[in-house]
């Protein structure tokens, strides 16, 4: 199948700078053309840059968490361009803070641009594509990526709001896959990771000596474009982490013990014996975290 997105219109969210630009480059590099969004001013310069790379723009400047927003962005690219065939949901932000010390406002800042955003784009896309395969009797071309983070499984304590937000990102987009897979459309999440304004504090500068820095948008974007393209349609509901040259697939959490009554219903007594028994000589520090993806290096 072709990595060719000629011919294609894909929508492109926080694409001013840093994932997002490189994102929108490597989809105007394959042939699509875009629609391409961030705040005010933000995404000019990436628009300029698309086209000189010969492909069709527009810009929707707005919130993503903005139903307004959304709709301009559907309506730019069916209207504007005359289809919709790739949404890749990247915008987001932080406001990290221990739980203990986190604000309202700062948890519900978070979640709402990144879950919410990701949802009132996907949602609307989503109708979008339902309504085309029901018109024309059979499947249509989709494809969703969004940005989830590797915070979804490790807990991290200063960022609660933010690995909330991309845990619920990642079952959106399993969610997604499946309410759309009869459709024709694909839904993938990407964990990240990458060197931009919003992560200048966790990764740093870089001082690998490598040609490319493993942490550069760019190892990035060919991943997302491929997601959006025909030769990946067999690739749909999964988390892949992407860095330095690298793909990772995360398989599904599985099942690591079960324990069943042999009374009617548990006793304090019994749980304690076999749950409590469990974890007697088990480390407190092993919980659902998947640690040892986040050990994964180059």
């Amino acid at each position: 199948m072709s990595t060719s997105l000629e011919g294609r219109v894909a929508v492109v969210t926080g694409a001013g700078a840093g994932l997002g630009r490189a994102e929108a480059l490597a989809l105007a590099a394959a042939g699509a053309d875009l629609v391409v969004n961030d705040l005010p001013g933000a995404a000019d310069r990436v628009a300029d840059e698309v086209k000189a790379l010969g492909r069709r723009v527009l810009v929707v400047e707005g919130d993503v968490a903005e139903r307004s927003t959304a709709d301009a962005m559907l309506a730019a690219a069916v209207e504007g361009h005359g289809r919709l065939d790739v949404v890749v949901n990247n915008a987001g932000m932080t406001r990290d803070r221990m739980l203990f010390n986190m604000s309202d406002e700062e948890f519900d800042a978070v979640v709402r641009v990144h879950l919410r955003g990701h949802f009132l784009l996907s949602r609307n896309a989503a109708a979008h594509w339902r309504a085309q395969a029901k018109q024309q009797g059979g499947p249509v071309y989709g494809s969703i990526v969004n940005t989830a983070s590797e915070a979804f499984l490790s807990g991290p304590p200063g960022q609660a709001n933010y690995g909330a937000a991309k845990a619920g990102i990642a079952n959106l987009t399993v969610a997604t896959a499946r309410a759309l897979g009869s459709s024709g459309v694909r839904a993938n999440a990407i964990c990240p990771r990458a060197r931009t304004a919003m992560t200048a504090e966790v990764f740093g500068e870089d001082t690998s000596g490598d040609a490319v820095d493993p942490y550069s948008p760019d190892h990035v974007a060919p991943v997302v474009a491929y997601l959006a393209s025909p030769a990946a349609e067999r690739i749909t509901g999964q988390v892949l982490v992407v860095y330095g040259g690298m793909v990772a697939v995360v398989a599904a959490p599985v099942v690591e013990q079960r324990f069943d009554t042999t009374g009617p219903t548990w006793t304090a007594e019994e749980l304690d014996q076999q749950l409590g028994g469990f974890f007697a000589e088990r480390d407190p520090a092993t919980g659902f975290a998947a640690d040892s993806i986040m050990r994964m290096t180059l």
